[in-house]
């Protein structure tokens, strides 16, 4: 095995966190990992690798080398592609997330079109309700929505959400409104893990949080699973702005308790920092950002009102004079691990 390829293997074991992931990544035995190892320590003389049966880490010559190799083999990446691709024409593959809902709605339509403008880049878009670990993943891009803690992970602000209340005016009518969050204890609630804590939700009242405690009639882990419940008057649910605007403009759904929402819920679109960016993440970066920013139902930081209409952040617009595109010494960056 070459020494770059030996770096390759060294970088994986610890952006994946085992021994069994590099060699599925690099379709190599675990016997031929462990020997890439063995011949970087016996050629550097230091142990790189603190390993018990159940996790693995870097020593401190370790760490300093992981930042070593990563540098090295990130400029030859980018090198090569530089010169192998037109930048104008990017390729390889790009493999993206987002949450289920917000993907089959807002994003697939985006990537069938980037397929389209990009003929030489295969994308592989997975959808699910949980966060990703972008380098432990091997994942470029993700949407997500939340706040964002600080690491290596770039984030460019697409808009804001709101967690919102919602019932169906047969609902209401059969078991009368809630007029503040603790009446809650006194009506059916259908619990949608993927926004709120099936058995707690979070309101707020003159900036203090007011949890209350439920006994869900209903738990459900997908967002339209929900919405079918609260129209049918299971009981009322909490969901996010944009996942109920068409059932609030039809009438379905009323969204209640407006005085007690807690704050809005920024949506950003995450790729990992490198010293240059690859093609294929800058053209789809690109591509979706203003499309993506003039998503009225994505631009509902404030909520969405009982007509269906979704209100602003004003916050988020303030966001959009950010780069789409960051340096890691570009100083207006915001970051993410989540």
């Amino acid at each position: 095995m070459d020494r770059l390829r030996e770096m390759e293997v060294f970088v994986a074991i610890l952006e994946r966190g085992s021994f069994s992931a590099a060699s599925e990544k690099f379709g190599l035995s675990r016997a031929a990992v462990s020997r890439a190892v063995n011949s970087l320590e016996a050629r550097l003389g230091a142990q790189l690798l603190a390993r018990t049966t159940r996790s693995v880490r870097p020593t401190d010559a370790g760490t300093a080398y992981l930042d070593a190799c990563r540098k090295l083999l990130d400029g030859i990446s980018d090198a090569e592609s530089h010169i192998a691709a037109d930048p104008e024409n990017p390729v390889g593959t790009l493999t993206i997330t987002a949450p289920v809902q917000l993907g089959q709605r807002f994003i697939a339509p985006l990537v069938n079109a980037y397929t389209h403008r990009y003929p030489d880049v295969s994308v592989n878009a997975v959808y699910l309700d949980r966060p990703t670990r972008l380098l432990e993943e091997g994942v470029d891009i993700a949407i997500r929505i939340g706040h964002l803690e600080d690491s290596s992970t770039f984030a460019v602000r697409l808009g804001s959400v709101r967690r919102q209340t919602f019932a169906s005016p047969a609902y209401l009518a059969e078991r009368g409104e809630p007029m503040h969050p603790r009446d809650l204890v006194d009506h059916h609630c259908v619990s949608f893990t993927g926004v709120s804590q099936p058995l707690e939700w979070i309101f707020y009242e003159n900036n203090s949080k007011i949890p209350v405690r439920l006994r869900p009639r209903l738990i459900v882990n997908l967002a339209p699973a929900a919405i079918s419940a609260a129209q049918d008057g299971v009981g009322i649910t909490q969901l996010l702005s944009y996942q109920a605007t068409t059932e609030v403009s039809s009438g379905n759904l009323l969204p209640i308790l407006r005085a007690y929402e807690p704050e809005s819920l920024p949506v950003n679109l995450l790729h990992v920092e490198r010293r240059g960016t690859s093609g294929k993440i800058r053209s789809f970066v690109e591509f979706v950002t203003e499309t993506l920013r003039k998503n009225a139902h994505l631009q509902c930081g404030s909520g969405v009102t009982s007509e269906g209409l979704c209100t602003p952040d004003f916050e988020a617009h303030v966001q959009y004079l950010q780069p789409l595109i960051h340096s890691p010494d570009t100083s207006a960056t915001t970051r993410s691990s989540r």
